[in-house]
């Protein structure tokens, strides 16, 4: 391994967020994956409070995690080595190889990006030493100006790797062209030079069409046109961030479970609800008005970063109220990790953690209070249900995987927990987790990843359906999520010109034996 040349890279940058550049990240991994190379997906800095928990114990952000699972290979956190978590007030949670490093502003983490720029750049020279292949993404856009002297995301680690960069730009949200000819205008001349190829995405209708106007791209930046991406339509992968919820999804026309997921400003990990949206007879609503909040069979409330700030955002719109209410009127309630603590009767911040406030009101529907510390935990967990009441009725023994990420212990109540969490980070435990209420309906946990077990969420959903005296249609088959990754490999090989990308990136002399199909 000593004498092995570092990997070759590629570099995805777009003209504004949501251009696409996590999902072409994604289907590049899996391409060259399944080319036969070892392959890493790379992003300096993101900004989400999507995030996932590495095997060994560290916090990445979430779509490293899937990335790597298109590469196929075990997500770490020299992936994604910085992760900005927002907060309220226009914070950040700084978190930096997988820890929580600091909260700051955003004037004061410019002033400590010149401590991280090293650890970022290991980060990636790590990768390089042991892969063949780094796919590494941008954030945001490259363009923007009053941000390049201190960004540590975009042309700076293009420099830096001497990485080829493909420019993404968004046809759907109109003015692709100007999009990817301004940001063009507005790089240095060496920026520019590192561009290889124009990537013109999410295009609905006759690519013919475009023809005046990639010849005019191509004639106005002496870069040429690498590809034309469809509107890809369901696509069954997490989304990145919250731009991408849709207010209303599932099965409409036969919905027996409606699930009402309250959208609160700083929601995260909200992917815990994918597979609900997936289950026939369900329909998900992400609710953020009270007016919308209609009469579900299930309430939920999130992950937030912000559980105080969230949870008086629900008071004041008047959801909180609602949320009672039903509840009081028999309407089962899931609260999951700061939502589980906004289930209980106090939250406790002696150390300012979540906010100014060391003592704030919960809804009380949960005999629990909580207690924010200022040490994060996060594990990849194995878990099993031993309450089996309510909610979870019928699932005494069932076990699943999980994992947490919070920063907060919560504590109280009569009964027994419903889980016991067997291992942590692989290392055997023994430790409660969650609450429910006398009657099973209301359930708080910390577990993310709880809807994932296809066994125990039917049976939860069957037992919600069961209240409300329907019946849960059959299931669907479950999502074969590799097949995914390949339907989107595949849609990419068919609209990339993957000649011209594999010659940028010096790989123009083959690959290796392919593995898999």
């Amino acid at each position: 391994m000593a004498d092995r040349r570092p990997a070759k890279v590629i570099m995805v940058q777009g003209t504004s967020s949501h251009a696409g550049k996590s999902l072409l990240a994604t289907a590049l991994c899996r391409i060259f994956a399944r080319d036969g190379y070892q392959v890493a997906p790379f992003k300096a800095q993101n900004m989400s409070l999507n995030s996932y928990v590495t095997p060994d114990g560290g916090e990445i952000g979430r779509s490293q995690a899937v990335q790597a699972a298109a590469a196929m290979v075990a997500p770490r956190v020299e992936m994604n080595p910085v992760l900005l978590k927002p907060e309220a007030e226009s914070r950040s949670q700084v978190v930096v190889m997988g820890r929580p490093r600091s909260v700051r502003s955003a004037r004061d983490y410019d002033a400590l990006k010149p401590t991280i720029w090293p650890e970022v750049r290991a980060a990636l020279d790590s990768l390089r030493r042991e892969f063949d292949v780094v796919v590494i993404e941008g954030a945001g856009s490259p363009a923007e100006i009053n941000l390049k002297q201190s960004e540590i995301a975009n042309m700076r680690v293009a420099r830096y790797a001497g990485a080829p960069v493909l420019l993404v730009g968004d046809i759907d949200r109109g003015g692709v062209f100007a999009q990817l000819v301004g940001t063009m205008v507005l790089l240095d001349p060496e920026e520019r030079a590192l561009v290889k190829g124009h990537v013109i995405n999410k295009f609905r209708g006759d690519p013919s069409l475009l023809g005046p106007g990639l010849d005019f791209l191509e004639e106005r930046t002496g870069v040429p046109v690498a590809g034309v991406l469809p509107h890809i339509g369901a696509l069954r992968l997490p989304e990145e961030d919250s731009l991408g919820l849709a207010p209303e999804s599932g099965d409409d026309g036969a919905a027996v479970v409606d699930v009402a997921v309250m959208r609160l400003p700083h929601i995260a990990n909200f992917d815990d609800f994918d597979p609900l949206r997936h289950e026939a007879g369900v329909r998900v609503r992400y609710v953020d008005d009270a007016g919308a909040f209609g009469r579900p069979d299930l309430i939920v409330i999130p992950g937030s970063k912000t559980t105080v700030d969230d949870l008086e955002w629900l008071r004041g719109s008047g959801l909180a109220a609602r949320i009672v209410s039903a509840r009081r009127e028999g309407t089962p309630v899931i609260g999951i990790c700061a939502g589980y603590q906004m289930l209980g009767r106090e939250l406790r911040d002696p150390h300012g953690v979540e906010s100014s406030r060391p003592l704030a009101e919960g809804l009380g529907l949960l005999p629990t209070s909580t207690t924010f510390l200022q040490e994060k935990v996060t594990h990849q967990a194995a878990v099993r249900v031993v309450d089996g009441r309510g909610l979870l009725a019928g699932c005494d023994g069932a076990a699943f995987s999980a994992y947490e990420i919070h920063m907060g212990i919560s504590s109280g109540g009569a009964a027994g927990p419903p889980f016991r969490i067997d291992t942590r980070s692989d290392q055997p435990v023994d430790s409660p987790d969650g609450a429910l209420d006398d009657e099973g309906l209301t359930l708080g946990t910390y577990l993310h990843g709880l809807f994932q077990n296809r066994a125990l969420r039917r049976r939860v959903l069957e037992n919600i359906a069961s209240r409300a005296g329907a019946v849960l249609p059959p299931p669907v088959a479950e999502i074969d999520v590799e097949a995914e990754y390949d339907r989107l490999a595949a849609m990419v090989r068919e609209h990339l010109d993957l000649d011209l990308i594999r010659r940028v990136m010096g790989l123009e002399d083959g690959a290796p034996a392919a593995r898999g199909s």
